[in-house]
């Protein structure tokens, strides 16, 4: 790892872990991006995961922000664009920061390190190296409870 820490950057408006709606269930279009993730089709995730995000109008928009941003970074790694790959990793670093550990039964920091993790290879690699990048990196992003009902 080359030290960087695309998540520790802290912004004024983060939410608190009280406020940020980590205790409310995933919605149906979340669950719907992490399958397509999953199962490597990126792209797909993306539109899957902008719909929440666009949809969500609490603080917790921002989680599914960055795991599009992951999903895009995992595109651009397989349509070759280095430089789209770094930027988007980036900018969901920044989406991540701020959140717990686990939000909305989401592994939120595991999320983060595989956005480190990327992000280190493509730097060790080069440019020229975008197609030996290590696609065992692409962890699955698996809730622990998608469907459980808030307290109360």
């Amino acid at each position: 790892m080359n030290g960087r820490n695309l998540h520790t950057g802290s912004r004024q408006d983060r939410p608190t872990e009280a406020d940020s709606g980590c205790d409310r269930p995933l919605p149906a279009s979340v669950l719907e991006g992490l399958e397509r993730f999953n199962r490597g089709a990126f792209f797909e995730a993306h539109e899957a995961l902008e719909h929440a995000w666009r949809a969500e109008p609490g603080s917790v928009r921002e989680l599914y922000h960055g795991i599009l941003q992951l999903a895009v970074a995992w595109h651009h790694v397989e349509r070759g664009s280095y430089r789209g790959a770094l930027h988007a990793l980036a900018r969901a670093g920044h989406w991540l920061a701020g959140f717990p550990a686990a939000c909305q039964g989401l592994p939120v920091e595991a999320i983060r390190a595989q956005v480190d993790a990327l992000h280190d290879d493509l730097l060790r690699r080069g440019e020229r190296g975008l197609a030996a990048v290590d696609r065992g990196l692409h962890q699955p992003i698996r809730p622990s409870d998608p469907y459980r009902k808030p307290p109360g």
